[in-house]
């Protein structure tokens, strides 16, 4: 199986994807259609090279990742893995990198999250 790294942008009218080793790149108005897109951009790079299975991951630095889904608070992020709010702050604002261990123990708490929101059902009172 081809594993594919798809770097994500923010441009001016909405998001690109471009292959870390691959001449594939596409573009969306939203993360959703970019991804749609990608997926669409994918199979034509099998067919035209034979691949079998494609892994597809996508890759989004912290700075745009955060200005995108801003339902997403990064101190309730930060207090939910016991992480320090400032610290996480600048590396939302792109003033600090993180370390790969600090970018693992963040991207487990987004996926915590996630699963916890997928996994609701709102009700509607009447």
């Amino acid at each position: 199986m081809k594993k594919i790294s798809m770097i994500v942008e923010k441009t001016a009218t909405g998001f690109s994807a471009y292959a870390k080793n691959d001449l594939i790149f596409t573009t969306g108005s939203s993360i959703p259609e970019l991804i749609n897109n990608t997926y669409e951009a994918t199979d034509l790079f099998l067919e035209e090279n034979a691949a079998n299975e494609i892994e597809v991951n996508f890759e989004i630095d912290f700075k745009q990742f955060f200005q995108y889904y801003k339902v997403l608070n990064a101190k309730f992020l930060a207090e939910k893995i016991g992480m320090n709010p400032s610290l996480l702050s600048q590396y939302a604002q792109g003033r600090k990198k993180p370390s790969p261990k600090q970018t693992e123990k963040i991207l487990k708490g987004i996926h915590q999250i996630g699963q916890e929101l997928s996994g609701l059902n709102l009700l509607q009172k009447a």
